[in-house]
């Protein structure tokens, strides 16, 4: 598992930053170990062809001095012979050599490769603290964002408007149920006392009014008819 997986695990919100974290570390733990063994395995291999090679070698010359021997000796079977011997350990030797060659681009290759591992353990574990806060804050931040985008949505506003609407209501009904109670109906409330006052005198004003203006035309009427006998009795004279 790479570093950049890891983030993008992190960043998703698939797991949780530290465990996501360790697992990788342990992860990588684990094919540091393996590489390291397979390069001992290669690499002891290769030391004990490479023993072979050597003994392999020696024989070789050892059966050569023989064959020198044999031959001054005047023993030329027994020189043929050990020459032949001889022969069999430089064909054994030749091919081990080949084989060590071969191993050795592999060794390399696998030396390479613990070194590479070794680093980048390395450096995953110092970037480890440096992505596990920065996860961190780029998940509370999205957070954040999310909340801040709740609240200034539609949905939220008009839930709202709403339940601003319905206490208005509820006050509304409130008002009005508390004119309805019995003691309100038969008492009133000062205002509307003092109201009853002022209509009842504006009436009271009116009829007085009325009453004078009655009162002014029968006399006016009597005076007339006074008036008149007067003019008669005046006549008859």
């Amino acid at each position: 598992m790479d570093l950049a997986h890891i983030w993008q695990q992190v960043l998703q919100g698939l797991e949780d930053p530290e465990k996501v974290l360790d697992q990788a570390l342990d992860e990588m733990q684990g094919d540091l170990i393996k590489v390291r063994q397979s390069y001992a395995e290669v690499l002891a291999t290769q030391r004990r062809l490479q023993t072979q090679k050597e003994q392999a070698d020696k024989m070789a010359e050892d059966w050569y001095k023989r064959a020198e021997m044999a031959v001054e000796k005047g023993d030329d079977e027994l020189a043929k012979e050990a020459l032949t011997r001889r022969q069999t350990s430089v064909t054994k030797a030749s091919d081990l050599g080949a084989q060590i060659d071969a191993m050795t681009g592999n060794v390399e290759k696998l030396f390479e490769s613990v070194k590479a591992l070794e680093a980048k353990i390395s450096q995953a574990k110092e970037e480890k603290e440096q992505l596990i806060a920065r996860a961190r804050t780029a998940k509370t931040t999205a957070q954040v964002n999310e909340m801040l985008s709740d609240v200034t949505s539609v949905g939220s506003t008009g839930a709202f408007d709403r339940m601003k609407e319905k206490v208005e209501m509820l006050e509304t009904r409130a008002e009005v149920s508390q004119g309805l109670l019995p003691e309100a109906q038969a008492s009133g409330s000062l205002e509307d006392r003092f109201k009853q006052l002022e209509s009842g005198s504006a009436v009271d004003d009116e009829l007085a009014k009325m009453k004078g203006k009655k009162a002014l035309t029968e006399n006016s009427a009597i005076d007339d008819e006074l008036a008149a006998m007067r003019k008669k009795l005046q006549e008859e004279k």
